[in-house]
């Protein structure tokens, strides 16, 4: 699309990630339109939405054919499902990285394959392997569903051999991994997009703070340069190797002086909700940018940021509007225990009144 025409992006998955998204596109004049199985969903209360399953190759096929692009909210849709739509319009990210995204041993071996170090880990698909794993990586570790796990789901806690069948057991039935159980100090990702023309840009480092496998606190710019350089380097690797378009968030362990990396998102990603109000280009803004084969936008931080989950419940947000600098995201989703219904951003001039202000928030939505 040229000229003065709206960009159609088609978008699988309607959930919060798809509602920033479509938001940040009207300024551009780029209308989503989204799939999901849900009409009442936080992406379809603000632009229209098509009903189907998320694994319906027919109807992704039908929104391609209705874009000029098409991208997803939601990294497990099944790649077998996007072979119809790829004659139809553009898949951005690539299915590739999808892919690997979606199974974590192939994800850990293309993170090895580019020089980018990984907790030490070992595939199990019967409980010999669990026993063998154990003995060779480390009593200590955590097992894991290869696929569909997040947020902390599919996971279990491995402190000992006294606890290696009740693990198995409750996971068994699905490819499994196991990896060691690394003693970091701190949890950090780093965002970042790449255009169509191999263009990329980095957003600030974020420190990442998680309770039961879900995303609490993020905080940025985190002042690490060291960190930040060994981070950018691996992002670039991994960006180039995939062929990458769109924004790509990877997750890391801080080990001493050593990044591990854990994971990757083929997508905007939680921890990056902060520059929505904290770099003059967001995360789905830049993501839209990329897709559609626009230039892409700055990504310095504005001033010093601290990003809150509301989790199960929303807190009163009159309270928290009080204090300055806050913004409140409310995603329109009914409460249930471990949902992520909104989050609250706060941007200050320096670390210390951001901090001030953290705590006032935390307070008020008692999360202290």
């Amino acid at each position: 699309m040229s000229g003065h025409g709206a960009w159609r992006v088609g978008v699988i998955g309607a959930g919060q990630l798809g509602r920033m998204m479509a938001l940040a596109g009207y300024p551009l004049n780029i209308r989503c339109r989204f799939l999901d199985r849900d009409a009442d969903t936080p992406a379809g209360q603000v632009a229209p939405i098509t009903l189907g399953a998320l694994d319906d190759a027919e109807r992704i096929a039908a929104l391609a054919r209705d874009s000029d692009v098409l991208t997803f909210d939601w990294e497990n849709v099944p790649a077998a499902a996007l072979r119809g739509a790829r004659g139809a319009a553009p898949i951005r990210p690539p299915v590739r990285a999808l892919s690997i995204s979606q199974d974590r041993l192939l994800e850990k071996r293309l993170f090895t394959r580019l020089g980018i170090p990984v907790a030490p880990h070992a595939p199990v698909d019967d409980y010999d392997d669990l026993v063998r794993a154990a003995r060779h990586v480390g009593e200590r570790g955590i097992l894991k569903t290869r696929r569909l796990g997040y947020d902390g789901k599919g996971q279990a806690l491995i402190r000992g051999p006294h606890e290696l069948r009740e693990a198995y057991d409750r996971l068994a039935g699905a490819p499994l991994i196991y990896e060691r159980l690394m003693p970091f100090s701190l949890e950090v990702s780093l965002v970042a997009v790449r255009g169509t023309r191999g263009e990329i840009r980095f957003y600030p480092l974020t420190c990442n703070t998680h309770r039961e496998g879900v995303l609490r606190l993020s905080m940025a710019p985190f002042a690490a340069p060291a960190i930040e350089r060994r981070a950018r380097t691996y992002m670039r690797r991994v960006l180039e190797a995939l062929r990458y378009t769109g924004v790509l968030a990877i997750e890391f362990f801080v080990v001493g002086d050593r990044l591990i990396a854990n994971e990757m998102a083929p997508r905007v990603h939680n921890s990056g909700h902060w520059t929505i109000e904290g770099c003059p280009s967001s995360q789905f803004e830049n993501h839209l940018r990329a897709i559609c084969g626009l230039p892409l936008g700055a990504t310095n931080a504005l001033g010093h940021c601290a990003m809150i989950n509301f989790v199960g419940t929303l807190p009163e947000r009159a309270p928290l509007l009080r204090i300055e600098g806050l913004a409140f995201h409310d995603y329109g989703k009914q409460p249930r225990p471990g949902r992520k219904l909104g989050h609250c951003t706060i941007l200050a001039a320096t670390a210390t009144a951001r901090d001030r202000a953290l705590r006032r928030a935390l307070a008020i939505a008692h999360l202290r």
